[in-house]
């Protein structure tokens, strides 16, 4: 049997590749709190400090890198598939710089046949109308995802969605645009992100009409089985735009849990929002006026003046 010395905080902080393995016990104390070492090649009890195993195989790269930069160069990987391309990002890809190995610009005439290349390259990496539609939908997708400020995840997620819809053949009958678009609401609302339909339609090509009305269809088909907003996920963005401080936004969740329940059913979630934070801001002597609530929330004034009756007639607070 091998003992080792526990390690002390400061060299288990350093140890960055340590992973706890899962349905072991150490034999010594019982523990199953067992760490995995790969720079040492140990397997290692964290509660009293037996080497439960060593001498370990190293499944790891043998390259060291010590930032993020040092590991995409030395990487001899390549990105990892995405369902945000036709292709899931399986096909070559040319650079668009004009530039050898060495980073040195190449000739007038290397860059005219490189271009000639980039030309064709990107003519064969659909082979038929199906992929060239499916580039076009997911290339609208990005488009609207980065115009909105959505993360990464739910373009991932959106991405998903289109592909369901497409296999499901939702598409037939339906422009390309309105699905995309209405794939891409469906997936912030999966992914938690708040962004309302009035946002949604801003940044397409197609009326708030059809895109409500591709959503139902979908979400149906799909059985996507998506929860009502909550208008607290708006609460923190719209009072970023509206530069309130914390005090502003913890009260105005406040009033929305206090009056949710009974006046939210059949109500906009954003427009709810604004007008407790509108409510909240005139409370906390941190006023806004209902153009500027209205402006940040894509609502309407009369909207921002009924939810924000009802709430503090509901709440018996007297402006």
């Amino acid at each position: 049997m091998v003992w080792s010395v526990r390690l002390d905080d400061e060299e288990h902080e350093t140890e960055q590749s340590d992973d706890e393995i899962e349905g072991t016990t150490c034999s010594g104390c019982g523990s199953d709190k067992i760490i995995q070492q790969s720079s040492r090649g140990e397997r290692i009890c964290e509660e009293c400090g037996l080497v439960i195993a060593e001498d370990l195989v190293d499944s790891g790269p043998e390259w060291r890198a010590f930032n993020h930069q040092e590991r995409q160069e030395k990487s001899r990987v390549g990105a990892p598939t995405t369902s945000t391309m036709h292709d899931k990002g399986l096909t070559t890809q040319i650079d668009w710089k004009d530039k050898d190995a060495y980073g040195r610009a190449i000739s007038s005439k290397k860059r005219s046949q490189m271009h000639r290349l980039r030309k064709w390259q990107e003519r064969i990496r659909t082979k038929d109308a199906g992929e060239r539609n499916l580039q076009f939908a997911l290339s609208e997708i990005d488009r609207m995802a980065s115009a909105l400020g959505v993360p990464r995840d739910v373009r991932e997620v959106t991405s998903v969605i289109y592909r369901r819809a497409l296999d499901e053949d939702l598409i037939r009958g339906r422009s390309i645009e309105g699905v995309a678009t209405a794939a891409l609401y469906a997936g912030c609302r999966q992914e938690g992100i708040p962004r309302s339909l009035e946002e949604i339609a801003e940044v397409s090509r197609v009326e708030r009409i059809e895109i409500s009305r591709t959503y139902r269809y979908i979400s149906n088909e799909l059985d996507l089985e998506l929860l009502p907003i909550d208008p607290k996920q708006y609460v923190p963005r719209f009072s970023s735009k509206l530069d309130l401080p914390q005090e502003v936004e913890a009260k105005a969740n406040e009033i929305i849990e206090e009056t949710a329940d009974p006046l939210l059913s059949g109500r906009g979630p954003s427009g709810f929002a604004a007008a407790a934070i509108y409510a909240a801001a005139m409370l906390c002597n941190e006023k806004r006026t209902q153009h500027e609530v209205a402006d940040v929330a894509q609502v309407t004034e009369v909207t921002i003046r009924n939810r924000y009756q009802e709430q503090i007639e509901m709440l018996d607070i007297h402006q």
